[in-house]
């Protein structure tokens, strides 16, 4: 699984973390980040046209692997 971080401007309230596949929400100084594990790149197509359809500018958008080789 892969772990992505979205950076957005503004500042969107929590409850929008269901929505986001349940990516966590946090603040930095005047945008939002959206982060978490989400399952293959169509999953993450789906949270970028929900970034889309709310007309959120996207600032930047981070991949980071999971060690995969630590699991049996």
């Amino acid at each position: 699984m892969t772990i992505y971080e979205l950076h957005v401007q503004g500042h969107l309230d929590q409850h929008w973390s269901a929505w986001f596949e349940d990516l966590t929400i946090t603040y930095q100084e005047d945008h939002t980040v959206l982060r978490g594990p989400l399952a293959d790149e169509a999953a993450l197509h789906g949270v970028l046209i929900k970034v889309r359809d709310l007309a959120l500018p996207l600032l930047a958008l981070k991949r980071e692997d999971q060690d995969v080789s630590s699991q049996p």
